[in-house]
């Protein structure tokens, strides 16, 4: 859903994040076609944020850098 890269945002404050987009939107659809029956587009940015394919980290987190380096790596 995100071609296999992490979406490195820039947020300066984090109410600035999205609760969804339309990756998620797409990856809830994907899921739900797929069976699943309790997931949606929030449930399904949150997951994109925990295992990495999204950083949200706002700039000034201590996070923010080295997460940024490692989405580069791949």
């Amino acid at each position: 859903f995100t071609n296999h890269k992490t979406v490195v945002n820039q947020w300066q404050d984090f109410r600035d994040a999205p609760t969804s987009t339309a990756e998620s939107k797409a990856m809830a659809k994907a899921l739900k076609k797929a069976g699943f029956k309790f997931v949606g587009e929030t449930i399904c940015y949150a997951f994109m944020q925990a295992v990495g394919m999204v950083n949200d980290h706002t700039t000034d987190c201590h996070c923010y850098e080295s997460v940024r380096e490692l989405a580069n790596c791949g």
